[in-house]
């Protein structure tokens, strides 16, 4: 495993489509669960949640996908039609983290949208750091009420990220990333 800081400097993402099998053990799935429920929580609300698509389900969830696909573009050509039943097949794992954030009395909700992102990052890296590639996306169908509904979230709750995940298809490439004098600042007095 390697060490914190190579681990959050060496994380990169891959298209879901090049994330290949095989999938994460029971146990490793376990194990991404287990890191990724550990964040900041304030208040203990567990403000997430998490819903795994594996083998066959992914498919059944992409039936939901193409019900709603149809309702909005019910003239949709049959190849569009089969790309988005084909969208959590990408991966051979893809784990929804879904945010449950709702007023509160003394935790404002950012805070806890705030959390399930953590939620979702933390599972980004412990991927990494089993060796596995992630991609963390939404894309329409996290937005869409119909499929919501079908994947079983109440009306209250979002979909934070699809995290796919599989093994890469080799060494990732890097991307030019900000310089930190354009993003970072000093306040003084």
């Amino acid at each position: 495993m390697p060490d914190a800081l190579e681990l959050l400097t060496t994380r990169r993402s891959f298209k879901a489509g090049e994330l290949t099998g095989p999938a994460p053990s029971p146990a490793e799935v376990e194990k991404l669960l287990t890191v990724a429920s550990r964040v900041p929580d304030h208040g203990k609300l567990t403000p997430w949640r998490f819903i795994v698509f594996e083998g066959d389900a992914r498919q059944a969830a992409g039936d939901a996908i193409v019900d709603a696909f149809r309702a909005k573009y019910p003239d949709a050509k049959a190849e569009h039609i089969e790309a988005e039943r084909k969208r959590l097949t990408r991966a051979p794992l893809v784990i929804a983290v879904v945010s449950r954030a709702a007023p509160h009395v003394k935790i404002p909700e950012w805070e806890q949208i705030l959390s399930a992102g953590a939620a979702a990052m933390n599972l980004v890296l412990a991927a990494h750091a089993l060796g596995y590639g992630a991609s963390w996306i939404t894309e329409w169908y996290a937005y869409d009420r119909k499929v919501l509904d079908a994947l079983g979230l109440a009306p209250h709750e979002r979909i934070a990220g699809f995290v796919h995940i599989g093994r890469p298809p080799g060494p990732p490439d890097d991307r030019p990333r900000p310089p930190l004098s354009e993003i970072a600042t000093r306040f003084s007095a």
